[in-house]
């Protein structure tokens, strides 16, 4: 078995082992960073100025990746290496739930495609708990966590406008865009219902930094950036950790167990190379576990020895647990306003230029779930796919009725989707499933999961709202009806893509796993630096504060290093 030696292995290089490498390096600190997919090379893999046209696919799901059989954007804007289902790579779930697991095998993962909505925490999300009773606190305050989003939003750049609103604390921010004309509508309809609609906060720059170019709006950001403009782990992290010459990437490291040593700490991975078909080793003082919160648990649950029965820094049995995804439910419109509009370019930045933070976080009383959610927005004249028009085609026939139809309709059409907090409960975990393994012989993990009425009631809050707002800017709304729990009253688990909670922090071992440093209560020189690290998952969206924990934890471990303490 091939064996090496570093300071620090990381594994996985999205958001947070991207971040980890970066810093780590730029100190000094000789690390391997495995990433379980190939190395991406943007020129070959973006497709920034591609046409739908020039795919088979029409911009249609691509290669079976859809979740549930329903097609997605996601066949053809994923990068490479990425989908709901993975050859060879199965996920299994418990009778009665459905849980979606999208994995982005790729140097940078996700970060290469996101949606890059970039929300600080707030005070109150921190400490959930002491507001109102219901699941934890995290160990750590917001002006513990302040300081790393000021240098993660200054690092990477990211929009918006000071607002003060509690809930959604304001940043360092690069100018945003202007709206767009539906955004502007709908902005008027929230001022008249009391919602208010704000600049976006995307992890997109405006002002050239770092050698990245400011933004030119071709609105492609979910197909990947050849100019750098939006942030993605691989362009804006992994290759900088790479050039500081202390960062050597390893691909194809398909991960199998954390290795134990006699004492009982971590001295390295046991991984598999995925194009030789062996097994190596690779060893450090410390070992860091980036691989997406589910991934990452599945790891430490693999990882038994005699000193980890139950997986490794298991003792509490509490890794796997309190698996928590995005609340997600959306209502589509059209707007009559727009129709027969004259057309302009509203690409932008790839996205929404307007959001609603939670705007009742005072004001719960009057409310039957705790917590809240934001607003995300859709519209405008976006390059047109399958699906665009609400199914005029069944409606209106064929030829030339049909194509004034379309024409008419272009741009009119409204999506609002909520994007909510889900209270951790005890039936949402993850563990390992006892008779499947994947083609590397590595058992696969296993979903169980469900929501709550806290999450349903939510939802239904969001449908009455977004019906409300889009009548008040004189819209109609397609699709309101009777929802279950078991069709379309929320998002199918994981299919948000927010899965985080299965390794959380926590003031002591008895009640959580890692400290508020990431480091595994029970082994001191394992760290954790993605979303498996949360307490709760708020509204916002975890890829900013993933960033920021993990800068913060990279601070801590090169200190801990330096004082031999790892």
């Amino acid at each position: 078995m091939a064996e090496t030696d570093y300071d620090v292995v990381v594994v996985g290089a999205g958001a947070g082992g991207g971040t980890m490498a970066r810093v780590l390096g730029e100190k000094g600190v000789k690390v391997a960073l495995l990433e379980a997919g190939p190395m991406i090379d943007p020129q070959r893999d973006f497709k920034t100025n591609d046409w739908p046209h020039d795919y088979g696919h029409r911009s249609a799901e691509d290669g079976g990746k859809a979740y549930f059989g329903r097609g997605t954007d996601y066949g053809f804007f994923t990068t490479v290496s990425g989908g709901w289902q993975l050859e060879g790579e199965p996920y299994t779930s418990a009778p009665g739930t459905r849980f979606q697991w999208f994995r982005s095998r790729v140097v940078g993962g996700r970060t290469n495609h996101y949606g890059r909505m970039s929300f600080r925490f707030s005070d109150m999300d921190l400490k959930p708990y002491s507001r109102d009773g219901v699941g934890w606190d995290w160990p750590i305050s917001y002006e513990d966590l302040a300081p790393w989003y000021d240098r993660t939003e200054e690092y990477i750049g990211v929009t918006g406008t000071v607002e003060g609103i509690r809930s959604a604390p304001d940043g360092k921010f690069h100018t945003p865009p202007e709206p767009k004309v539906h955004e502007r509508l709908m902005r008027a309809a929230g001022k008249s219902l009391g919602v208010p609609f704000i600049a976006n906060r995307r992890a997109v720059i405006t002002r050239s930094i770092n050698g990245r170019a400011a933004c030119h709006y071709c609105g492609q950001c979910g197909r990947g950036c050849l100019t750098e403009s939006n942030y993605s782990a691989s362009q804006v992290d992994v290759f900088p950790a790479i050039r500081t010459g202390n960062v050597t990437l390893i691909t194809g490291a398909m991960v199998r167990e954390v290795e134990a040593s006699d004492a009982g700490l971590a001295r390295g991975v046991i991984y598999i190379d995925k194009e030789a078909r062996t097994e190596k080793r690779v060893r450090g003082r410390a070992v860091v576990l980036a691989a997406s919160a589910c991934e990452t648990a599945r790891l430490m649950l693999n990882s038994k020895s005699r000193h980890f029965p139950n997986g490794i820094a298991n003792g509490s049995g509490l890794v796997g647990r309190y698996l928590m995804d995005t609340v997600g439910f959306s209502v589509q419109g059209t707007l009559p306003a727009l129709e027969n509009m004259p057309r302009y370019d509203s690409d932008g930045f790839g996205g929404a230029h307007l959001y609603a933070p939670w705007w009742l976080w005072d004001d719960h009383s009057k409310l039957d779930f705790p917590r809240g959610y934001h607003i995300e927005m859709g519209g405008g004249f976006r390059m047109p796919g399958p699906g665009s028009f609400l199914g005029i085609a069944r409606q209106t026939g064929y030829g030339l009725p049909l194509k004034r139809k379309v024409r008419e309709q272009y741009g009119t059409r409204v999506g609002l989707s909520g994007r909510g907090e889900m209270v951790p409960n005890d039936q949402s975990y993850m563990d390992i499933d006892p008779d499947v393994i994947d083609r590397w012989g590595i058992p696969v993990a296993r979903f169980h999961f469900s929501f709550s009425d806290y999450e349903w009631k939510q939802a239904r809050h969001m449908e009455r709202t977004f019906k409300d707002l889009i009548e008040a800017a004189g819209g109609k709304v397609h699709g309101i009806g009777n929802r279950s729990r078991e069709g379309e009253g929320i998002a199918v688990p994981g299919s948000i893509i927010h899965e985080v909670g299965t390794a959380r922090m926590g003031e002591s071992a008895s009640n959580s796993v890692l400290n508020q440093y990431c480091q595994a209560h029970e082994v001191r020189n394992l760290f954790v630096a993605d979303g498996a690290t949360f307490v709760s998952n708020p509204d916002k969206n975890p890829t900013l504060t993933i960033n920021a924990l993990s800068w913060r934890t990279a601070e801590y471990l090169a200190e801990e290093l330096r004082k031999g303490n790892v």
